[in-house]
């Protein structure tokens, strides 16, 4: 089993996230997945379905490659719902 925050498949778009004043860049699943999970899990409780939802997009895509689609929608629709984007 992969896991997944050490996966370097890429994602089909990069996400540039402003974080305390400086500009983070995700391009691969491994990045996807160390942001959305180091974070607290009180900071996501309010987007627990499209977290919990990013989390096994991202983990299915560190096994499969075909899955970033997926997983890159997962995220696109955590970052803006949470206003990250």
């Amino acid at each position: 089993m992969i896991e997944a925050s050490k996966s370097e498949t890429p994602l089909r778009a990069t996400f540039k996230i402003k974080l305390n004043g400086e500009t983070v860049s995700i391009a691969t699943v491994g990045q996807a997945y160390q942001f959305i999970t180091n974070l607290s899990s009180i900071e996501w409780i309010e987007f627990k379905s499209l977290h919990d939802d990013a989390i096994s997009s991202l983990q299915g895509a560190a096994e499969n490659g075909m899955l970033t689609v997926q997983a890159t929608n997962a995220l696109r629709a955590l970052f803006v719902r949470s206003k990250v984007l």
